[in-house]
């Protein structure tokens, strides 16, 4: 066999072997090449094949569609945090620096890893904010940031459900589908009315955007010294660069588009 092919048969064996049990026939899980796929399809239509496709043709009229996709995932994200609290957070058995699943009850905990999945799915979902930019003709929204966000989340949501779903990983996600709720909400207005893309609060929701990785980034860090923990390390480890990364990348998008502006008209 050739060293590539090698490798990844090797890979594969790997993520198979690894693969948490109650997770292994749920789509896209168990095998490296599903979301393999999904990542490569989006970043080539996004960087090559969907700007290439609409560069000589008008912008398609999608609203409608549009303002559908946005009102589903509102109401999908605010299933994911209503779930978040239901099986996580008012449970009696939690612990804030250490969320853990339910050792004591099986049936919460195959619910608990179920939402976690359906969060992975949500961010599948959110990529067709930037196919939707491309057949607008939106290509300013298409910015580093716009791409490699969506491209992170995807994989790192991924990994996590594939080989520890559920856990710690329920404090980003649950943060992370309110913080969609608003943002979400606020696209779906802007179709309904274009004069919302210009109001006042626009700029809050990239504050609290930047409010969700700071939050995140110092949970991340306290539970890497919590006692008694048996989530595993190596992933919070992973995770905080990414909270500061996206952090820094988020907060110059801020200084662009809201406080140098400002500064141009004084």
């Amino acid at each position: 066999m050739k060293p590539m092919s090698v490798l990844l048969s090797s890979i594969q064996q790997l993520v198979e072997q690894n693969t948490d049990p109650l997770v292994k026939d749920l789509w896209l899980m168990g095998s490296i090449w599903p979301i393999t796929i999904v990542v490569i399809a989006y970043l080539y239509f996004v960087l090559k094949l969907g700007p290439e496709f609409m560069k000589f043709r008008n912008p398609y009229n999608i609203d409608r569609i549009v303002m559908i996709y946005n009102a589903v995932q509102v109401i999908f994200s605010l299933y994911l945090v209503k779930e978040a609290f239901r099986l996580v957070w008012l449970r009696d058995d939690y612990r804030f620096f250490c969320v853990e699943r339910s050792k004591d009850d099986p049936d919460i905990a195959s619910q608990q890893i179920y939402t976690v999945w359906l969060f992975l799915i949500s961010k599948c979902m959110d990529l067709l904010d930037t196919v939707f930019f491309i057949l607008r003709k939106k290509q300013s929204q298409i910015t580093f940031l716009h791409v490699y966000h969506h491209t992170l989340v995807v994989t790192l949501g991924w990994y996590l459900t594939n080989f520890y779903p559920g856990g710690q990983a329920a404090f980003f996600g649950t943060i992370n589908a309110f913080v969609h709720v608003i943002m979400y909400t606020y696209y779906l207005l802007t179709v309904i009315s274009p004069e919302y893309k210009k109001a006042w609060w626009k700029k809050y929701l990239t504050t609290i955007q930047l409010v969700q990785f700071v939050i995140t980034g110092l949970h991340g860090f306290i539970t890497l010294f919590e006692p008694d923990c048996d989530f595993p390390r190596i992933i919070m480890l992973l995770a905080i660069p990414q909270d500061i990364f996206m952090f820094i990348l988020f907060w110059d998008f801020y200084k662009k588009a809201y406080i140098k502006p400002k500064k141009i008209k004084q």
